[in-house]
Formats: structure tokens, sequence, C-alpha cells
């Protein structure tokens, strides 16, 4: 059983109508919002690669 399957089986149908129609009715995120989330998931930290510690910068 996929996912969704399962899913759909702990919340029933009537259920994942209603979510669906909930989310139709959000208004769309301005693209300066959706850059911001993509940065943010991509580097959470601000960065790229990680910072070494002063362990591995004294050996």
């Amino acid at each position: 059983m996929t996912r969704r399957e399962e899913r759909r089986r702990l919340l029933g149908t009537d259920v994942i109508e209603a979510i669906h129609a909930r989310v139709a009715e959000a208004p769309a995120l301005p693209e300066d919002a959706i850059a911001d989330v993509r940065r943010i998931l991509t580097r959470p930290a601000g960065r790229t690669t990680a910072e070494p510690t002063e362990d591995q910068t004294a050996a």
C-alpha cells in the first residue's frame, strides 16, 4: 500500500477532499517569499559548506 493510499484509508475521502478545497482557496505566495523559503531549505545556516571547527584548523 502506498503512502497516499494509507493516508486516504486513515483520513477518508471526505477529509482529503476538504483539505484539497482549503488549499485551493489559499492565496498564492509572492515570489520573494518562495525564493526565501527555497534559500532557507537549501542553505539553512546561510552557507553552502560547513566551516572548519577549531580541531580541524589546529590539525
